[in-house]
């Protein structure tokens, strides 16, 4: 984690990674929660996905975390639940990306959900 990082991510996300829909019930499933360091805002701005789709965020979570990808759910705070949906998490809709402009360790994510 880079010093600039570690100083500003002090609150912590769950998220959810999508892994697919099952065969037999058409519904999503999800890996087990994942507990990661980030910064947030709950901010109201209009956004395209990359499938071109507009948007307007709920909020944005800041993180160094590159394996979150769209279609993930992610929610503040520390959840032990299975189930995103009844966690009350949000579909990740956007992602972009930002360099390490201080140490170089590891580039700065926001998710937009």
């Amino acid at each position: 984690m880079s010093a600039a990082a570690n100083w500003s991510y002090t609150a912590k996300a769950t998220f959810w990674a999508f892994m697919g829909r099952d065969d037999w019930t058409n519904a999503n499933t999800y890996g087990s929660p994942v507990v990661i360091d980030c910064d947030y805002s709950a901010e109201s701005v209009r956004m395209t996905d990359a499938k071109g789709v507009e948007f307007t965020t709920r909020q944005i979570i800041y993180t160094e975390r590159a394996d979150i990808k769209q279609g993930d759910f992610i929610l503040i705070g520390e959840s032990a639940d299975a189930s995103p949906i009844t966690a009350g998490a949000f579909e990740v809709r956007a992602i972009t990306r930002d360099a390490d402009t201080f140490d170089r360790v590891a580039d700065d994510y926001k998710l937009l959900t």
